[in-house]
């Protein structure tokens, strides 16, 4: 098969490299998990040398992925801090070093003369890497602390970004992104498919199928979600006739919950608020709720999915979840492509498709994020559905009493009145009284 522009540039930059690093996205879920591990297995295949590294827990549903284990925490890379001293200026007598307060103080005593502050300079050694490949990830902030610990990587290495979402900020050497694609998995099939012809080497397998499948059938909320295409379809009959093992990924994925996970969604769907005014439906996860159910921040799973069958009418439908002291994370999904997920996470430095986006904040509170993300929905409906500002009517049936009413009111005063005729009173009628 002949490949055309950007899907060539990737294969030739994997050819020309040998020590690779791939990155799936945070938080984690069938899509990235799946592309990684599938880029890990076809790239072994091709003799490289591939490392594995991903910030977050692995989620227990996620664990029956083939070669899930080979998924690491830490860079394999050497990142040694050099001191560089020019000794031009004076000679070394002496070196020492010592430890306080988790502080080294390297100490360089001269022979004659001294040291200048110019004469000092501090870089790193040469990495281990030689490209990184980034899998459904927007922006390089959805690494977590995989891209703030490291940093210059991203500018020293070649990088392959390899996503589809809509908000993708394109901060590769070689962005390899489609917003029409139902999940990044799907992206790699081409891929695979000419390193296959051009290395004369069979690189797809059952495991690697199934691996890709578990990202289009996660993504596609087992083609339920509106990004389900005819492709999508047509792409799953494909890895299905490789091999792939669809059932295994439907009963891991959505058959399988521990009794902990249930008592969180149990938690999570009782917590279900409304807003029928401004079309929205949403709950929360609080650590608190983590601790009493037993369960794990990650067993939120699909739970959104659940909130949105549950939410007849609803527009906008979001969970926050309280990940860890200070972390908030957001799932955004909307039922109607005229009202934009993406935009709405966005505000939170997030983002994702047209009808699911997400975010996370750090230093964040729960209550206030709650707070400020239904004011910014209510706003943006406002505009959108035309919504015009009224006094809602529990206000009308609270409104305090006028003075003279409310005393009358407290005292049960009877007001005797004598009519001149037998007249039935009719309920709800006003009848007007002649002094």
């Amino acid at each position: 098969m002949k490949l055309k522009g950007v899907q060539k540039e990737v294969t030739e930059l994997i050819k020309r490299s040998e020590n690779i690093l791939i990155m799936p996205s945070s938080p984690p879920d069938g899509d990235c998990l799946g592309s990684a591990l599938a880029l890990y297995c076809v790239l072994k295949k091709l003799k490289k040398e591939v490392t594995v590294v991903f910030a977050d827990p692995i989620p227990d549903v996620y664990k029956f992925l083939p070669n899930i284990n080979v998924v690491g925490k830490n860079l394999n890379s050497s990142r040694d801090v050099i001191i560089t001293l020019d000794c031009r200026s004076a000679k070394i007598d002496t070196i020492k070093s010592s430890l306080e307060n988790d502080k080294i103080n390297i100490i360089i005593s001269p022979k004659d003369g001294g040291f200048d502050k110019k004469d000092i300079s501090f870089h790193y050694g040469d990495t281990d890497y030689d490209l990184i490949i980034t899998v459904d990830t927007a922006e390089l902030s959805q690494l977590g602390r995989m891209y703030e610990d490291n940093v210059e990587l991203f500018t020293e290495i070649p990088v392959i970004n390899i996503d589809h979402h809509i908000s993708n900020t394109q901060y590769g050497k070689v962005n390899y992104t489609d917003v029409m694609a139902s999940s990044s998995t799907q992206l790699l099939i081409p891929i695979f498919e000419a390193l296959e012809e051009e290395t004369g080497q069979k690189l797809m397998d059952e495991d690697i199928a199934t691996l890709l499948l578990a990202g289009v059938i996660t993504d596609t909320g087992s083609f339920q979600n509106a990004n389900t295409t005819p492709k999508s379809f047509a792409i799953a009959a494909q890895l299905v006739s490789y091999g792939a093992r669809q059932q295994e990924i439907i009963r891991n994925i959505y058959k399988t919950k521990k009794l902990s996970m249930l008592k969180l969604w149990g938690r999570v769907l009782s917590n279900i608020r409304t807003d029928d005014k401004y079309r929205m439906v949403w709950s929360t996860v609080s650590k608190k709720d983590l601790q009493e159910t037993n369960s794990k921040i990650e067993q939120t799973g699909d739970i959104i999915d659940e909130l949105m069958t549950n939410a007849p009418g609803a527009e906008i439908i979001f969970l926050l979840k309280e990940k860890d002291e200070g972390v908030v994370s957001g799932s955004i999904r909307t039922t109607t492509s005229s009202a934009d997920a993406s935009y709405l996470a966005e505000q939170f430095n997030g983002g994702g498709h047209t009808q699911a986006a997400g975010f996370t904040l750090h230093g964040a509170d729960l209550k206030q994020i709650e707070k400020d993300l239904i004011k910014i929905i209510k706003d943006y409906q406002k505009q959108r559905l035309n919504i015009i500002d009224e006094e809602p009517e529990e206000e009308h049936k609270t409104q305090t009493l006028p003075q003279t009413e409310q005393k009358a009111a407290d005292t049960s005063e009877v007001i005797k009145v004598k009519f001149s005729k037998d007249i039935e009173i009719e309920p709800g009628r006003e009848y007007k009284i002649d002094d």
